[in-house]
């Protein structure tokens, strides 16, 4: 991977958005210093590069942060869009903005459906946050063929919706590790099941994948977050 100057990203190891641009950075062929932050602890750099959000990732380039991973991983394909290099969004306009709407959707609507899973304190209210998951996923059926890159019927590129979704994959191995819950539904979503055996198969994927280890302690930690506020709010 070519060195492309003063290239810097902050990030969490476990951190969905983090793995969706250290996977673009790894598409592009863009090498950088990768800066691991404590989620906890915030450090003064990410503090004094996202003051708003104050989250990862920040990328930072030539020392000018970049915030926020869709404007992150659409940074990154402007700028180093050379000959030879693959491109992440599609190159119609239409294409474009299908791609767009449907990782926004992953964003808006899929992230926090799968995250309401993690924190659900009882099996019961896990079996419905589960089904609205499902629900949230069964839609996006048609967006394979639409706008995937990468799709199951043949695609070999990893373009901007593959990066949007496949970087919530590794928390649904966390999930059904945790609680024996299975978003990855063959039966209901067969696109969706295909597409994600072949995306985790990509160098991208096994690249930035974080230990489940590590996962399963940050998933902890927030659980524990999560209970303290809701019994704090009780009271």
């Amino acid at each position: 991977m070519a060195g492309q100057g003063d290239l810097q990203l902050l990030g969490g190891s476990v951190s969905p958005f983090t793995l969706r641009v250290r996977m673009a950075l790894h598409v592009k062929g863009v090498s950088y210093e990768y800066l691991e932050q404590d989620l906890v602890n915030k450090s003064d750099l990410l503090l004094a590069s996202n003051p708003v959000h104050k989250k990862v990732p920040v990328l930072i380039h030539g020392g000018k942060p970049i915030c926020e991973s869709v404007a992150i991983v659409q940074y990154v394909d402007e700028v180093w869009a050379g000959a030879g290099t693959p491109s992440l969004l599609p190159a119609g306009p239409h294409d474009r903005a299908v791609a767009r709407f449907w990782a926004a959707y992953v964003d808006d609507k899929l992230f926090p459906a799968w995250l309401a899973i993690l924190r659900a304190a009882t099996e019961e209210e896990r079996a419905q946050k589960l089904a609205a998951t499902l629900a949230v996923l069964a839609p996006m059926e048609e967006a394979f063929s639409a706008c995937s890159a990468f799709s199951s019927s043949g695609g070999n590129s990893i373009g901007y919706f593959d990066l949007a979704l496949g970087c919530q994959l590794f928390w649904f191995d966390a999930l059904r590790e945790m609680f024996g819950v299975r978003v990855i539904d063959e039966g209901k979503t067969p696109r969706f099941a295909a597409w994600a055996e072949r995306f985790l198969e990509t160098e991208a994927a096994k690249t930035v994948k974080p230990p489940m280890s590590s996962m399963l302690e940050f998933a902890g930690l927030l659980r524990a977050r999560w209970a303290a506020a809701d019994a704090a709010a009780a009271k």
